[in-house]
């Protein structure tokens, strides 16, 4: 309380002068050096106060909070845009994907502006940035033998022709009984749902009844890194600041053991898989949509591996 009566006795000329980067904003030697993100929002929306106040807000608050402690600080944030959502807001609009997405972006950008929030970088991630760093993740993935192939059965609607993606079904939760689950989560009990698991599916397009068929993907191998996991996720509880909620929902995880996790979907908007045999399908929005913040920094600046694969700053 004394070091801050003193400081404030001595008036704002007595502040040390505001720290000014150079454009692109770069980590600097000798400096405290913050990378800040917001969630990326996703673009088939307006978005409201609430959306606001989650995340972009808070985040924002920080980034001017780093800035006036004269840290050399980047923000950066976009719209994610790819995923069967995107394809479900076309349809309803009459658009293509690719138009949805033109335009949300450009709705997000202006309330944003208009909220005077202090990003450096406001991106998307349907840029060819995008598709070059989550198919190197990929190829790397692939190389060091951490994917899985495996025939699935999946729902396929029969009157649109085509294999239904997660959100392109709704059904009865075969866990708590809720009856608009989606097939890949429930949004009641929480628990992952396989679409095939559902009672009563229903195709959100057409309405029909769907039948099950098989059809192959790529899976993630997580079991082979429950081993390195569980000592890391015991350090991180012991020094982190993890939520409550985050440490519930880990623990759940590691205890009923990982599976494999499904990174392919037969829709035709995303990152295309760059594998033969796979080369019809794309990435799973939840293996995708992370890598935009990499995208996005990329999008800003050409060294954004100074900000992305640099420990030491």
């Amino acid at each position: 309380i004394r070091a801050a009566a003193d400081a404030w006795a001595c008036g704002a000329a007595a502040l040390p002068k505001p720290w000014q980067p150079l454009k692109p904003v770069l980590p600097m030697e000798g400096m405290r050096n913050v990378l800040i993100t917001s969630a990326l929002p996703y673009v088939n929306n307006v978005p409201h106060l609430g959306n606001i106040i989650g995340c972009v807000l808070s985040a924002d608050t920080f980034a001017r909070y780093c800035r006036l402690r004269n840290w050399n600080t980047l923000y950066v944030c976009g719209t994610d845009e790819y995923g069967t959502a995107t394809e479900t807001k076309a349809v309803e609009e009459g658009l293509t994907p690719q138009e949805i997405c033109d335009k949300y972006n450009a709705i997000h950008a202006d309330i944003y502006r208009w909220f005077d929030i202090s990003f450096d970088f406001f991106g998307r991630t349907t840029t060819p940035h995008q598709t070059t760093i989550a198919q190197d993740i990929f190829q790397r993935l692939l190389a060091r033998g951490f994917l899985l192939r495996d025939t699935v059965e999946q729902l396929c609607c029969e009157d649109c022709q085509r294999f239904l993606a997660d959100r392109f079904v709704e059904g009865t939760c075969p866990f708590c009984s809720y009856e608009e689950a989606r097939g890949d989560q429930c949004d009641k009990c929480g628990k992952l749902i396989n679409a095939v698991e559902l009672k009563n599916p229903q195709c959100k397009l057409c309405r029909g009844v769907p039948v099950v068929k098989p059809t192959q993907h790529l899976f993630l191998d997580l079991p082979k890194l429950e081993e390195q996991l569980e000592p890391w996720l015991e350090q991180s509880w012991a020094t982190g600041d993890w939520t409550a909620n985050a440490r519930y929902i880990t623990r759940s995880w590691i205890r009923d053991g990982l599976k494999p996790r499904c990174i392919t979907r037969d829709l035709k908007w995303g990152t295309p898989v760059p594998l033969d045999g796979f080369r019809d399908k794309v990435f799973y929005v939840w293996f995708d949509a992370p890598i935009g913040y990499l995208s996005i920094t990329a999008n800003y600046t050409e060294q954004w591996e100074r900000w992305w694969k640099n420990p030491e700053q």
